[in-house]
C-alpha cells in the first residue's frame, strides 16, 4: 500500500477517534442535562408549593420556618413569580444590576413563554400565580461541555499531528540532503576523468563524430554534480529569458529520445519573456517533467511544450498523450516517494515542486489529466 495512502487512512483514523470521543460525550452530557432538568423542574415544584404554603398561612398562622428555608435555598435557579395576568410579582437568582434595567425581566419572561410552561400555584379564592424559570447557570455551561471538549481534542490532535509532521519532513531533508552531498561528491571525480579522456579523444582522433554529443552528455553530468551539491543553499536567481532554457532542454532531450515520441515546441523562439529564474534549475524541472512524460506515453506518442505569459505570470506546460494520472493522485505525485515505477525513489516531482514554489515562489501542478486525454503540468512562474 502506498505510504501517503497509510497516511490519510491515519489521519481519517484519528478523525474518527476524536469525533467518537466527541459523540460519546455529547450524548452523556446530554442524558446528565435531562435529568439536571428534571431535577430542576422538582425543585421549583417544591419551591412553588412553598410560596403556595407560605400564602395560605398569612391566613391560617402556620409556622413558616420550614417553607422560608425552602424558598431561600433556592439560590441558583432563575425564577420570575407573576399573577395571573403574567404581571411580574418577584424574581430570585438574576443579576440585579440588569433587572434594574427598564423592561429587563419583562423581556426574560417573554422569551420564557416561547419555550416553557410555567409552574401554576393555586391560591385561595380561585387566584392563581405562575412560576417562570430557566436553566440554572451550571446547566446552561454543561450543556456547552461536549462541543468545548471536542475543539480541545481536535484542538490536540492536530497540533501534535502538525509536529510530528514537521519533525518528520525536517528529518527527511537532512537525510536527502547529505544523501545528495554525498552523491555530488562520489560523481565528481568520475565526471572530471571522463571530461579529461573526452579532451585526448577530441585532440588524438578529430574525426571521430560523437566527441561532440558525449562533451554535451558530459558537461550535463557535471551540471547535475553541480545541483547535487547545491541542494540546501539558496539559488542565484536572474532576470533572463526563460525561452532558452526550455528550448536548449527540449532539443537535449529530443536527440535521447525514441525517434517515435515527437517533440512539438508551442512557443516563439524570438519571444522574450523575462522572470526571475535559475536557468541550470528551471531546465532540470522541464527535463524532469519530461523523461515523466515520456515514461507516460511508452516510447511512442507526442509532447508538447507550451510558454506562454500574461501580465502576471510566465506560463509552461508540459503535455503528452499518454496513460494520464488518476484523480485522487494529481496531489499526490508531489509527495516525496510517491512513485508508480519499480525503480525510483519518488523524488523528481517532489524536487521539481521544492524548486519551482520555494526557491521561485511560482506554482507547479497537475492543469488536467486522465485516460485518453493524456497529462498537463503546468508551472507559473511570477513575473516582477
Amino acid at each position: 500500500m502506498n505510504i501517503y495512502r497509510q497516511k490519510t487512512i491515519w489521519k481519517f483514523g484519528l478523525l474518527l477517534f476524536a469525533a467518537g470521543i466527541g459523540l460519546f460525550s455529547f450524548f452523556y452530557t446530554f442524558l446528565l442535562v435531562k435529568n439536571l432538568q428534571a431535577e430542576e423542574r422538582k425543585k421549583i415544584e417544591i419551591w412553588a408549593e412553598a410560596i403556595k404554603q407560605v400564602i395560605s398561612s398569612e391566613e391560617n398562622g402556620c409556622e413558616l420556618g420550614f417553607l422560608t428555608t425552602i424558598i431561600e435555598n433556592n439560590s441558583t435557579i432563575p425564577v420570575i413569580l407573576t399573577n395571573g395576568n403574567d404581571s411580574v410579582l418577584s424574581w430570585k437568582n438574576y443579576d440585579s444590576l440588569s433587572v434594574s434595567e427598564k423592561g429587563y425581566l419583562e423581556g426574560r419572561l417573554k422569551k420564557l413563554k416561547e419555550k416553557t410552561e410555567p409552574i401554576i400555584i393555586q391560591l385561595p379564592g380561585g387566584h392563581i400565580n405562575h412560576v417562570w424559570y430557566e436553566d440554572s447557570i451550571i446547566l446552561k455551561k454543561l450543556i456547552y461541555y461536549p462541543v468545548v471538549q471536542l475543539s480541545i481534542i481536535i484542538l490536540f490532535i492536530m497540533v501534535s499531528y502538525l509536529a510530528f509532521d514537521s519533525s518528520r519532513k525536517a528529518e527527511q531533508n537532512q537525510v536527502w540532503l547529505g544523501m545528495s552531498r554525498e552523491t555530488a561528491h562520489q560523481l565528481g571525480t568520475p565526471v572530471s576523468s571522463l571530461a579529461g579522456w573526452i579532451e585526448m579523444l577530441r585532440s588524438s582522433q578529430p574525426e571521430v563524430p560523437f566527441t561532440e554529443e558525449m562533451s554535451r552528455d558530459v558537461d550535463r553530468l557535471e551540471k547535475i554534480t553541480e545541483r547535487f551539491s547545491r541542494i540546501g543553499a539558496k539559488p542565484e536567481l536572474k532576470k533572463e529569458n526563460i525561452i532558452p532554457v526550455i528550448r536548449e532542454t527540449m532539443d537535449y532531450i529530443r536527440t535521447r529520445a525514441s525517434s517515435k515520441i515527437s517533440f512539438i515546441p508551442e512557443f516563439d523562439p524570438l519571444e522574450e519573456i523575462i522572470v526571475r529564474h535559475n536557468s541550470a534549475l528551471l531546465s532540470w524541472v522541464i527535463e524532469n517533467l519530461c523523461k515523466n512524460s515520456i515514461d507516460a506515453v511508452g516510447g511512442d506518442g507526442k509532447i508538447i511544450i507550451a510558454a506562454s505569459q500574461t501580465q502576471v505570470y510566465a506560463v509552461i506546460d508540459i503535455k503528452d498523450n499518454g496513460r494520464g494520472i488518476p484523480g485522487p493522485d494529481h496531489k499526490r505525485i508531489f509527495h516525496p516517494g510517491y512513485t508508480t515505477k519499480q525503480r525510483g525513489w519518488g523524488l523528481g516531482l517532489s524536487l521539481a515542486k521544492r524548486i519551482i514554489e520555494e526557491y521561485h515562489k511560482g506554482k507547479i501542478f497537475v492543469k488536467y489529466s486522465g485516460p485518453g486525454i493524456g497529462t498537463c503540468i503546468r508551472i507559473m512562474l511570477k513575473k516582477e
